[in-house]
C-alpha cells in the first residue's frame, strides 16, 4: 500500500523529503534524482539545498532527470523546464549542469527524443527517487487523464485546461505550447522510490482518487498503487478526503525510525 504521511505544513513536508534525499546522497554520492517542476516541489528543493550546505554534502556526482519539457520552446526561454530546473534545482544545490538532464523538446529531433531519454535514464542506472506533484485531475508529469499506465517517455498533446492553467507563466495563451514531451507512467514507475507532494484543499479529490480509488488511466497518479515503494506527503487540507486518514497517521507514528521514508 502507498505510504501516506500527513505533514503539519508544506514546509514540514519539504523537510521530510530533504532529509531523505540528503541521506541518500550521503550514502550514494552518485545518486540519480528524478526532478519535477511546478510549485509543489519548490520548498522541498530549498530544504535539500540547506541540507547540502549544512552537511557539506558532495554533490559533484549527483545526477538528475527531469520529468518533462515543452515541445518547441527553446531551452533558453525562461519558462522552459530546462531553465526552470536550472533555476530551482541545479544552481541552488550546486549540481554539475552536465549531469542534469531534461527531455529534448527540439522539433528537429522530437521523433526519437522519448526513446533517447528512456535510454539515458537506463544508462545512468535508473532513478533512485522521483519527486512528483499531482494535478487536480490526477495527472503526473504531463500524463493527462487517459494516459497509458505502461507508457514510456513520449509526446503528449496538452489539454486546453492545462494550457489555461499555465497561461499565467506566459504573456498570452497563444504563447503556451500545445505539446510537451514527458516521462511516461511506465518510465516513472521504474524509479526505485516515488515521492508525491500535494498541498491544499484543491488537491484533496485527486489525492483520494490516487491513493484510495481504483487504478485507472483516468487518474494517472493512481498508478502509484502499483509501486513497491511510493510515499505520498500531504498537508491536512490535501488529506481531508482520505477515508483511512486515522490509519495513515497511526502507521507513521509507529513506524521504526530506521525505515525512513
Amino acid at each position: 500500500m502507498t505510504e501516506v504521511i500527513i505533514a503539519k505544513s508544506e514546509d514540514a513536508a519539504g523537510e521530510i523529503y530533504a532529509k531523505a534525499m540528503a541521506s541518500l546522497i550521503a550514502s550514494k554520492p552518485n545518486a540519480v534524482l528524478g526532478l519535477a517542476t511546478g510549485s509543489s516541489p519548490l520548498t522541498a528543493y530549498k530544504h535539500l539545498a540547506a541540507h547540502v550546505a549544512a552537511e557539506h554534502l558532495d554533490v559533484s556526482q549527483v545526477r538528475g532527470f527531469a520529468l518533462d519539457e515543452y515541445v518547441g520552446l527553446g531551452v533558453n526561454h525562461e519558462q522552459s523546464y530546462h531553465a526552470t530546473i536550472n533555476r530551482t534545482v541545479t544552481e541552488p544545490l550546486g549540481l554539475n549542469p552536465e549531469f542534469v538532464h531534461v527531455p529534448n523538446g527540439d522539433l528537429s529531433t522530437i521523433q526519437t527524443a522519448g526513446a533517447d531519454y528512456d535510454a539515458a535514464i537506463e544508462a545512468a542506472g535508473g532513478v533512485d527517487c522521483q519527486i512528483l506533484g499531482i494535478g487536480t485531475d490526477g495527472h503526473i508529469g504531463f500524463n493527462e487523464p487517459g494516459s497509458s499506465l505502461v507508457s514510456g517517455t513520449r509526446i503528449k498533446t496538452l489539454l486546453e485546461q492545462t494550457r489555461e492553467d499555465n497561461k499565467r507563466f506566459f504573456t498570452s495563451l497563444d504563447e503556451v505550447p500545445t505539446h510537451a514531451i514527458t516521462q511516461g507512467i511506465g518510465t516513472i514507475l521504474r524509479a526505485r522510490h516515488l515521492v508525491l507532494l500535494a498541498f491544499g484543499e484543491s488537491k484533496a479529490p485527486a489525492i483520494a482518487a490516487a491513493v484510495e480509488g481504483g487504478i485507472s488511466s483516468f487518474c494517472p497518479a493512481s498508478a502509484l498503487q502499483l509501486h513497491p515503494r511510493a510515499t505520498v506527503i500531504v498537508d491536512e487540507a490535501a488529506a481531508s478526503q482520505l477515508k483511512n486518514l486515522d490509519y495513515y497517521k497511526y502507521a507513521v507514528a509507529h513506524k521504526p525510525a530506521w525505515q525512513g521514508i
